[in-house]
């Protein structure tokens, strides 16, 4: 380990690995450029020492690789077109007149849902146009999605990922859908609300720093060379430096920093192993896992989501830690929610609430039948009544009729 004065550390200049003081406490990570900042608070606090394996150098090891991608000069026109269309979405729905109560509360949320997923296109913009990012007002609004999602959880979880997303409409689409599943594992695991709204913080940015980098890096259908690979695990470490440079809380930071490190030490950039990688980043690793299996990339076709769970599940104890795998599926159900079905009794149906006792026996909506009020009928499906047979394959379920 070797010891550096902090009063001689150059501005602007790498730490080849990780930075600690006291041997233990993370301060700067390799592809962070010591500050005057950073070396004032050490000073202030009469932090003398720092410790690293490594040495100080000129140029970033992590950086040194990444191409610098062109800031987009079109992009407030496109943020104002994404605007308008959202609100010309919201008011096309106006002619159908004869909706159920469910299925009016399904598109009052999904109409909310798509303001967030603006909200988040504009912050991510807001960052790649004008390097601005404000903590006060994501951890705001956050602390508000927490809520909406409180009171409409199985509304949300049947909102399905579009197939058409660009290369900035994929970020933010990729980054709110995760916090979707990040706070429905969180709410499992009972956090407070203040452990929730910080967890959501981090993983609203967990892909920030991939504003730095080409876009057809992470949107291109072809296989990528080893230097666009390094790029690409470039960018967790890109993002904990935009957040620490916005001030935004270490454990937030770490949520980001460390979302692809793995229980058995396959992840990256760290390679770190189990209780080594922050509560956050573990329920981030297992939510943006799920969400990118189940929505279709460039380079994929999307699973279904009893494929993408049980993918999960068959990972359980090797990348993913337990805990969070088991509330991810008490959250969702073996079956879960928006996911159609076919039944024990040749009926079809939608998956729309979670059995809290039994993850293989969820809720289901019957397609197709009512009520005397008019209101959609729905079962509880049971291993000694009616019982879900297996999934509706994609064919099977883009031909329903609404």
């Amino acid at each position: 380990m070797n010891t550096f004065k902090v009063s001689d550390l150059q501005e602007d200049k790498y730490f080849e690995k990780d930075a600690l003081l006291d041997k233990k406490f993370l301060v700067c990570v390799p592809g962070v450029p010591i500050s005057a900042t950073l070396k004032k608070e050490m000073l202030d606090w009469d932090f003398q020492k720092i410790f690293s394996e490594g040495e100080i150098v000129m140029n970033s090891p992590v950086l040194a690789q990444i191409k610098k991608a062109e800031i987009d000069t079109q992009l407030d026109n496109e943020l104002e077109t994404l605007i308008d269309e959202a609100e010309k979405g919201s008011q096309e729905g106006t002619e159908y007149t004869k909706l159920t109560k469910e299925e009016e509360k399904i598109s009052s949320v999904k109409t909310t849902y798509l303001k967030y997923l603006t909200y988040v296109e504009a912050v991510y913009a807001g960052y790649m146009q004008r390097k601005f990012l404000s903590m006060n007002d994501v951890t705001s609004k956050m602390k508000e999605f927490c809520d909406f999602m409180r009171g409409n959880r199985r509304y949300i979880l049947r909102i399905q990922p579009e197939s058409n997303q660009g290369g900035k409409t994929y970020l933010a689409a990729h980054s709110l859908r995760s916090t979707v599943f990040a706070i429905a594992i969180a709410m499992q695991l009972k956090f407070p609300p203040h452990k929730m709204i910080e967890l959501a913080t981090a993983c609203i940015l967990h892909e920030i720093g991939m504003v730095r980098l080409p876009v057809q890096l992470y949107t291109s259908s072809r296989p990528l060379n080893q230097q666009e690979k390094n790029a690409i695990t470039a960018h967790p470490v890109i993002s904990y430096n935009i957040l620490r440079e916005f001030s935004f809380p270490l454990n937030i930071c770490l949520g980001a920093l460390e979302h692809h490190e793995r229980e058995n030490g396959t992840g990256y950039p760290r390679k770190l192993v189990k209780d080594q990688i922050s509560i956050y980043a573990k329920i981030i690793a297992v939510a943006c896992s799920y969400e990118a299996a189940t929505t279709k990339r460039p380079f994929k076709e999307s699973k279904d989501a009893y494929s993408g769970i049980v993918d999960i599940l068959k990972n359980q104890g090797h990348q993913y830690d337990s805990a969070v795998i088991h509330a991810l599926l008490l959250s969702l159900s073996l079956y879960p929610i928006g996911l159609y079905v076919l039944l024990s009794d040749n009926r079809k149906g939608q998956v729309i609430d979670i059995n809290p006792e039994n993850p293989k026996y969820p809720v289901v909506q019957l397609l197709g039948e009512y009520r005397s009020d008019g209101t959609p009928k729905t079962i509880e499906t049971s291993e000694y009544t009616v019982y879900i047979e297996r999934p509706l394959t994609k064919e099977e379920a883009s031909s329903i009729q609404f």
